[in-house]
């Protein structure tokens, strides 16, 4: 197999990786030639900002809060940029709640605080999975089963909950918006729960559920949507390719040895015209391996085709997150639990 990557420098952080998954959120700033990662330990998100060139870094912990207290012990479970048409925001899920900042970190422009019941119950209350929607909306999942979602005005903080979304029995582990850009996908978010079950709705002033994808009691960590495709990560170490509105099974690839924790799509390396559209995805599991496959739609058929590419064994570690560092694949980035750097790769 051709070594399409090879390993750069890595990035410290301040304190190394829970094992969460999708615990990694890359934003890419190109008027400033900067990257902005952040990675969750505990109850602080380390944020990095690398310049291009490789020679400057500074650093950034943001602690969970609760309202307007300063810090809080609760535990932060995900830490994900929303990319907006209008702006940018980085959004951090907690045990109390959700936290909103502009996107370097700097001011936080929204608190929204979960339900905890009256008296203490054996479910753990939390958010988790978080999704930038179309123009104006992030959407973000709960221990419940509900999907929050939230109207975000082009600037400011008159951030409202403008819908729950509630078909969910268990407990959110991702969320996903249509990433190819395709204005003409029916289906524009996916949400993912612990019994592997999959939502597909149609966003709007009022959501709509579109299709109910079962999961077999098989926890689904880490979900992507793709051309009208769903791309699905699961404990067994399976990932699934559905049609996302039909529900028909396009492929079904035993991925990894062990439980997937992150999945990523490069939504710019698709060629145009007549050719199949191609797109680079990346798999991480608990297994050590990160693997980089390719996509092909071929939409005279509407099949999807999943082809492996390239290997990556990262040894002696339990990978928690990955993604790629740029729209096109050319480099991607890796965590790992109790790992206080971020390990990358770009292609050789």
């Amino acid at each position: 197999m051709a070594k399409m990557y090879h390993k750069e420098k890595s990035i410290q952080i301040k304190s190394s990786a829970s094992a969460l998954y999708n615990n990694l959120s890359v934003l890419r700033i190109a008027p400033r030639c900067l990257t902005y990662f952040t990675v969750v330990h505990a109850n602080v998100v380390n944020m990095v900002s690398a310049s291009w060139d490789g020679l400057n870094y500074s650093h950034r912990q943001l602690q969970s809060k609760e309202g307007n207290v300063a810090t809080s012990s609760s535990l932060i479970m995900q830490a994900a940029w929303c990319v907006l048409p209008s702006r940018d925001l980085l959004v951090l899920t907690s045990q109390k709640g959700i936290q909103m900042y502009e996107s370097d970190g700097s001011i936080m422009v929204y608190w929204h605080a979960l339900e905890t019941p009256e008296t203490p119950t054996a479910k753990a209350v939390f958010a988790r999975g978080i999704a930038a929607v179309r123009e104006k909306f992030i959407c973000v999942g709960v221990s419940s089963g509900s999907v929050l979602v939230f109207d975000v005005p082009s600037k400011g903080s008159n951030i409202t909950l403008s819908e729950v979304l509630e078909e969910h029995k268990e407990a959110i582990t991702d969320m996903a918006s249509e990433c190819s850009g395709n204005m003409e996908c029916i289906g524009d978010l996916v949400s993912a729960d612990d019994s592997g079950l999959l939502c597909v709705w149609k966003s709007g002033e009022d959501f709509q559920l579109l299709n109910k994808i079962p999961g077999f009691d098989t926890s689904c960590s880490s979900v992507k949507l793709w051309k009208g495709t769903v791309i699905a990560g699961y404990g067994t170490g399976q990932i699934r390719l559905y049609e996302a509105v039909t529900g028909i099974l396009h492929a079904e690839v035993n991925a990894h040895a062990r439980w997937i924790y992150s999945l990523d799509i490069a939504p710019f390396t698709g060629l145009v015209g007549t050719e199949p559209c191609i797109q680079s995805l990346l798999s991480a599991a608990e297994d050590s391996w990160v693997r980089v496959w390719h996509l092909s739609l071929t939409p005279e058929t509407n099949s999807v085709e999943m082809e492996h590419m390239y290997n990556e064994c990262v040894t002696d570690m339990q990978i928690c997150g990955a993604k790629f560092c740029d729209g096109d694949g050319y480099a991607f980035a890796v965590t790992g639990y109790d790992l206080s750097e971020i390990i990358r790769y770009t292609q050789a």
